[in-house]
């Protein structure tokens, strides 16, 4: 224990007092804080502003159309109302081709007590926006038109159609905030995300440094290679998990200041559970990573083996909005118990909505035993790979290591 805490600590100090350390745990939280914000800011602030044009036969509804896309919540359009003639749809993509508008709308009624449908043209298939405040509106106005020919007054068209406000209590009758819950679920699974593979690969780097400059000769004689690589994880992971302490640390300070208005606040059990399962997923894949530098010589040979280590946490990026969106669903319980997805997809669920505690339990249990067999085959390829010089063993090479006593 003595070599593993030298060994440690070694890795500690060296990495701590670096310049990128300090860099990216001020400019990290800084970027993403800036981002979130950022995009929430130009969110609420932006509204369609698209040029189109209208053409039907039947102006009313034109017209009401015309003002709830000028006059909208959540669009400020420019729309000219245009009667149906010979060559106007000519004439309006001559318009759209000359980048003058951005789509006309065709409504097709021959009298008001037809069905009417629609046709939209846009200059871009790909501008959605448009689209979608153009079939708000027109669900507006039909609708305020329905209650208008069922004898409703204006008064009670526009009771009706004011938006309905859904007021979130959590337990203890406590106001919550559904977008900030989101919000910091998001946010976690991105930090795991990142300081777990970023962390991993530096253990890789190191020991390909090492190999590199032979230090690994000198510390050999003196230090097993089980003692080497239990204490460069363990040295790697504390600043690991120092930087994100420093995160958490100012995201608390933030919350006291400035979240107390918007809601968004790290629960002590978030954050428990976000420290359990960053030191089991780190170790997991630091131990892949480990076996990955010890195979090879250069960074050049470590990038060809990264997909190793990225594939199942691309994997986790593609269950992020499934899990987000049905966090209790079958395909979720599933997915979450990978051990290697559950560190990242288990603390996602328990950010969202708490899991049973059995779930949770069976996760842990899962890492735990997988991440033992990962170090066991790990320390068997670290111990013969670290004196490999020069050549890139293949697969059988590597399984007569593992026989190796």
């Amino acid at each position: 224990m003595r070599n593993i805490w030298l060994i440690a600590k070694r890795e500690y100090t060296e990495r701590v007092h670096t310049k990128g350390f300090i860099i990216a745990t001020v400019l990290i939280p800084t970027l993403m804080g800036g981002g979130i914000f950022g995009m929430e800011t130009l969110t609420s602030h932006s509204k369609s502003a698209s040029h189109i044009a209208i053409v039907a036969s039947q102006m009313q509804p034109a017209a009401d159309l015309k003002q709830d896309l000028e006059a909208g919540k959540d669009t400020k359009m420019m729309v000219d109302v245009v009667a149906p003639a010979p060559g106007v749809t000519a004439t309006l993509d001559k318009q759209i081709d000359s980048k003058t508008l951005d789509g006309y709308l065709v409504i097709h009624q021959s009298s008001p007590s037809q069905q009417a449908t629609f046709d939209f043209t846009p200059r871009s298939s790909a501008d959605a926006a448009t689209s979608n405040a153009i079939k708000d509106s027109l669900h507006n106005v039909l609708d305020r038109e329905y209650l208008a020919q069922h004898g409703a007054t204006a008064s009670e068209i526009e009771t009706f159609m004011q938006p309905v406000t859904v007021n979130i209590i959590g337990k203890g009758g406590r106001p919550g905030n559904s977008k900030a819950s989101f919000l910091v679920a998001y946010v976690l699974f991105f930090l795991m995300y990142m300081v777990v593979l970023m962390y991993g690969m530096n253990v890789a780097r190191s020991i390909i440094e090492e190999k590199t400059s032979r230090v690994f000769e000198v510390l050999l004689a003196t230090i097993k290679p089980e003692e080497l690589l239990a204490g460069k994880i363990l040295g790697v992971g504390a600043v690991g998990l120092t930087q994100v302490a420093i995160w958490m640390v100012a995201a608390a300070l933030f919350a006291a200041r400035a979240g107390a208005m918007s809601g968004i606040s790290v629960s002590p059990v978030q954050a428990i559970f976000f420290i359990i399962y960053f030191g089991l997923g780190y170790t997991l894949y630091s131990s892949v990573a480990a076996a990955l530098g010890a195979m090879t010589n250069s960074e050049q040979e470590l990038q060809q083996l990264n997909m190793f280590l990225m594939m199942p946490l691309f994997f986790c990026m593609l269950m992020l909005v499934p899990v987000i969106n049905a966090p209790n669903s079958m395909l979720s319980r599933i997915v979450s118990q990978i051990p290697f997805c559950g560190p990242l997809l288990m603390n996602l669920r328990i950010s969202i909505s708490m899991p049973q505690p059995w779930e949770i339990g069976l996760s842990i249990a899962l890492i735990l035993v997988t991440m033992l067999a990962i170090l066991w085959v790990s320390s068997r390829i670290y111990r013969v790979g670290i004196l490999m010089y020069g050549k890139k063993p293949n697969l059988p090479e590597i399984m007569r290591w593992l026989k190796y006593s």
